[in-house]
């Protein structure tokens, strides 16, 4: 299964609805297009919702530190919301959960970036 991305505005917040897989190849790239179109547009608060996202990668997950990167260098704010307990892990492992902001509501998300 590949991914799916579609996104949407809340309140100035371009909300990234992820499903699927973040691998190697498709995925990866799709996210990667993903956040660069949305910071050509000048949108650079971005909220990567992950809650139908069952798989990543080590490709996924260094996608996901330079798309970070990429929209922090531009003066933007990149955070995750709704993570599996899978990705959760990960991320705990990896010790990424201490580098990006993480959050479980996404009202109080978008609130987060004001």
């Amino acid at each position: 299964m590949s991914m799916k991305i579609s996104n949407r505005q809340v309140d100035g917040v371009s909300i990234v609805d992820c499903s699927g897989r973040i691998t190697l190849g498709e995925g990866s790239v799709t996210l990667r297009d993903t956040v660069r179109e949305l910071l050509s547009k000048g949108r650079k608060k971005i909220l990567l919702n992950l809650g139908e996202v069952n798989y990543i990668d080590s490709s996924g997950i260094g996608e996901l530190v330079s798309a970070f990167t990429t929209v922090r260098n531009q003066g933007g704010d990149l955070k995750l919301l709704n993570l599996t307990k899978k990705v959760h892990d990960l991320l705990q492992i990896t010790k990424l959960y201490t580098v990006f902001d993480v959050k479980d509501d996404e009202a109080a998300a978008v609130k987060s970036f004001n």
